[in-house]
């Protein structure tokens, strides 16, 4: 059989179809009666699949992001999207982005009681308003689980991975694979904890391995191209002999154009994070050298995962290990 359709729903509920579409997606603005009236049609037939047997009411899990104009965020929200679908109709993953430097407005966002909510999956910066709005949160017992990066100390579950290993990663291929011997050096974007995590691993490489391929910089790139391509030319001008480049964090595509007009772009072992049609074009270009990719799919399905055993709809405990990040190179593309 074909899956049934709002229509479907809508004619076996005697409701329109924008009644089945708020309640299935936990829009609200729907009277109680309306909605059990939805949701029993949905289950008479089988939307996507059995429902639970015994009725919770509609299950709203809400995901807060940042940066929607970055690859790796739509990644990680179509990833939400693939999976949402595949859920019991009463458990509705609501997305939503919002601005990475207004700490205000995401505590804002995240103390919201303007609809009832199950759980709260959040991948956004760390601040002390941030963190104080998730532990007001969680004393009111809304499970949290951050997701790509941390925004509150030890307050809600964290899926992601090791970003210490990462940067160590990312520091033993510059020393082993380096064209020459010279200065290193490493670009990020502070207001993230992974990010500083990143750069203290790669710290602690070069560290433990002193010899003539070292460490000698750190930019803050704010992960945005103007000043991204802006921190890197000045490193460019201030390391003429420059054999090795990290970056921690975001906007690759400014670094990348800057390496390919510069006359040492390819001699420069870059490494960075998250594969991309410019990080792929740039690995068979011979620009990029390495890619670690955070595999946003698995940390979407990991988050949501342990969303439900938080709220009763499994007894699966997740895995809680750290996803695996993959190494990438122009042989495995």
């Amino acid at each position: 059989m074909t899956k049934p359709t709002y229509r479907d729903i809508a004619l076996s509920a005697g409701v329109g179809t924008a009644t089945v579409e708020r309640v299935l997606n936990g829009r609200g603005g729907v009277r109680a009666d309306l909605a059990a009236k939805v949701i029993a049609a949905a289950r008479a037939l089988n939307y996507p699949r059995t429902l639970p047997d015994a009725h919770r009411g509609l299950l709203r899990v809400e995901v807060l992001m940042v940066r929607p104009e970055t690859t790796f965020y739509r990644r990680l929200s179509k990833a939400f999207e693939r999976i949402a679908a595949t859920l019991d109709p009463l458990v509705v993953v609501h997305r939503s982005f919002t601005e990475e430097m207004n700490p205000e407005e995401i505590a804002r966002r995240i103390r919201s009681t303007e609809k009832p909510r199950a759980g709260l999956i959040l991948a956004v910066p760390n601040s002390p308003l941030i963190r104080a709005a998730v532990e007001e949160v969680t004393a009111r017992g809304v499970p949290v689980v951050h997701v790509v990066t941390r925004a509150a100390g030890n307050r809600g579950e964290f899926v992601g991975i090791d970003n210490h290993a990462a940067g160590r990663t990312a520091a033993y291929f510059i020393a082993r694979m380096a064209r020459a011997e010279g200065p290193v050096v490493a670009l990020c974007h502070p207001i993230y904890q992974v990010h500083r995590d990143r750069i203290a691993g790669f710290s602690d490489y070069f560290s433990k391995h002193p010899g003539p391929i070292a460490f000698e910089w750190l930019g803050f790139s704010r992960d945005e191209e103007h000043f991204s391509a802006e921190t890197l030319a000045m490193a460019l001008e201030k390391y003429p002999d420059l054999v090795g480049l990290y970056n921690a964090g975001g906007a690759n595509a400014a670094l990348i154009s800057v390496l390919r007009r510069h006359p040492r772009g390819r001699d420069i072992l870059f490494v960075g994070h998250e594969l991309t049609d410019y990080t792929r074009a740039a690995l068979g270009e011979g620009i990029m050298d390495v890619v670690l990719d955070q595999a946003p799919e698995a940390q979407a399905q990991r988050a949501l995962d342990l969303m439900l055993r938080r709220v009763g709809l499994t007894e699966i405990e997740p895995d809680q290990t750290p996803i695996r990040f993959i190494t990438i190179t122009a042989e495995g593309l």
